[in-house]
């Protein structure tokens, strides 16, 4: 079975977590202690000598940093080829924002870093940071509702958890209009797939059963009404 070294309040290992649900894919997930650095003592530098989680596992395979996990767990996992599909073009667009997930979104997750654990960081300076790329963003979703190929991909879930999280980084997310439009979004669609009454609604008996375009189809009727 997959595993997954992960804690609960990280971003980057949310974004695993997530994707991993969303196509009903069973794991088991191994609680790192975070908090008190446990991802940089011996036992788990051995298994990602950067001392960062998520660490993945799967079949004999060990994978680190989260836009490389999902590129993994999409490409061998999502059968209907939506998440991460395989053409040139596609996986160009979607990899421009694994890059900003795991890069320039990061000055919020710094941000929040600060907040909540008192981490010796600069402050102002993520918080700028963090806002230059929301301005980016926010234009860019402007005249889409995803951020790539008019449907949820992994460049979404790579750019979704510490956008989403700003306001605890001390990051307004209220100059950004079409952001927080894009919030409510993935996570009315990351409902189709977790609430039980929506799968009832759309008459979907499991997670598993869920086909993208299907999905897709039947969230905007759904938000419409």
């Amino acid at each position: 079975m997959i595993k997954l070294y992960d804690f609960e309040l990280s971003g980057s290992c949310y974004k695993i977590r997530l994707l991993l649900n969303m196509l009903g894919i069973e794991y088991e997930a191994v609680n790192v202690d975070f908090v008190n650095k446990e991802h940089k003592n011996e036992k788990y530098a051995a298994l990602n000598a950067f001392g960062e989680i998520p660490i993945f596992e799967d079949a004999g395979l060990r994978l680190r940093d989260a836009q490389a996990i999902m590129v993994y767990i999409a490409r061998k996992y999502d059968k209907d080829n939506q998440w991460y599909p395989n053409d040139a073009e596609s996986m160009g667009r979607i990899n421009q924002w694994l890059a900003t997930g795991g890069g320039e979104i990061m000055n919020s997750a710094g941000a929040r870093l600060v907040k909540i654990l008192n981490y010796p960081l600069d402050l102002d300076k993520l918080q700028a940071g963090a806002n230059r790329v929301f301005k980016i963003l926010d234009d860019h979703l402007a005249t889409r509702k995803w951020l790539e190929l008019d449907h949820p991909t992994i460049g979404d879930i790579a750019c979704f958890p510490y956008t989403a999280l700003a306001g605890e980084g001390g990051i307004d997310l209220k100059p950004y209009p079409n952001i927080l439009e894009w919030i409510a979004r993935v996570k009315r669609f990351q409902a189709l797939f977790q609430c039980q009454e929506f799968q009832r609604k759309l008459k979907f008996p499991d997670t598993a059963s869920f086909k993208l375009e299907e999905a897709i189809v039947r969230f905007n009727h759904v938000v419409a009404e």
